[in-house]
């Protein structure tokens, strides 16, 4: 008998400190990055307005769960269903505000070279298909000292270490004609 008293409570103990680890794993857990747009939804439809078959404005976006460490933001937005090795770029822009809004049209930051080897933002064109479009956001620990020659890839290297949180909003596009 003393033996299976000692059994339960071994186990009541056991339990209680693996419940303990759980509560502190998921509990002091950093909140990632939210990035939404009023423009279209996680894995909707970007309309045309921002893409080669209209007005080509970047789309609008919000962004929520900014680290108050955080002394900038950066963004790439990416299609890697694009028929090029290692897919296409649309935007690559950095020391963007901290404030959480990107209204339509954005250009009140760093803005660096698409894969068109414009600098600022190319609109949605797959040639065929759907395309995924990635609206990747870094939430950073510095402001960035980059010239305007950079790209993706240069960005991406440069941010490594100062990265405080990350967030994606996946938008869809198919051309109409």
């Amino acid at each position: 008998m003393k033996f299976l008293l000692n059994l339960k409570n071994y186990m009541r103990i056991r339990i209680s400190f693996f419940a303990l680890i759980i509560v502190f794993t998921f509990g002091t857990a950093r909140a990632q990055l939210v990035v939404t747009s009023p423009g279209f939804k996680e894995n909707g439809l970007i309309p045309s307005k921002y893409s080669c078959e209209g007005a080509e404005v970047s789309p609008p976006l919000d962004i929520s769960n900014i680290p108050s460490a955080a002394k900038s933001l950066a963004l790439i937005v990416h299609d890697p269903d694009a028929p090029m090795e290692g897919g296409f770029t649309h935007w690559v822009m950095w020391n963007i505000d901290v404030k959480g809004y990107l209204p339509e049209g954005f250009k009140n930051a760093n803005q660096g070279l698409n894969s068109a080897k414009q600098t600022g933002y190319k609109g949605m064109c797959p040639p065929t298909g759907t395309h995924h479009y990635h609206f990747k956001l870094y939430a950073l620990d510095e402001m960035m000292e980059l010239d305007q020659n950079n790209d993706k890839a240069s960005l991406e290297k440069r941010m490594q270490g100062h990265i405080l949180e990350e967030g994606e909003l996946i938008g869809l596009y198919k051309k109409t004609r």
